[in-house]
């Protein structure tokens, strides 16, 4: 079972936009729709994808990831699965963890 993410576990807060909730959300690669790093409904699951494929549940690599997403990804890196491999790049290069090529 993968990782969880609830409102409460983010450093962050996030606009809930309503109107985009049931909207399909990224589940994975390829994904090219844009991300809306302003909505929590996207973020989340966004969070959960970048946490299953580091293989942690730490809060404490959850909320780098928040600063990582709101301080460092440029906003010209705007499609869903850009954001995520710039996420998980940085974030294998934070911990320390090799590229395994299956993402």
């Amino acid at each position: 079972m993968g990782v969880s993410i609830k409102p409460s576990d983010l450093y962050y807060r996030y606009p809930r936009k309503k109107e985009h909730r049931d909207m399909p959300k990224f589940i994975g690669k390829p994904d090219s729709k844009q991300f809306d790093r302003y909505d929590l409904y996207e973020v989340i699951p966004m969070f959960e994808a970048v946490m299953n494929a580091l293989g942690s549940c730490d809060n404490d690599v959850l909320q780098k990831i928040e600063e990582v997403l709101n301080n460092e990804v440029p906003r010209f890196i705007d499609s869903r699965e850009e954001v995520y491999d710039c996420l998980l790049m940085v974030m294998r290069g934070v911990l320390g963890q090799t590229d395994s090529g299956g993402d």
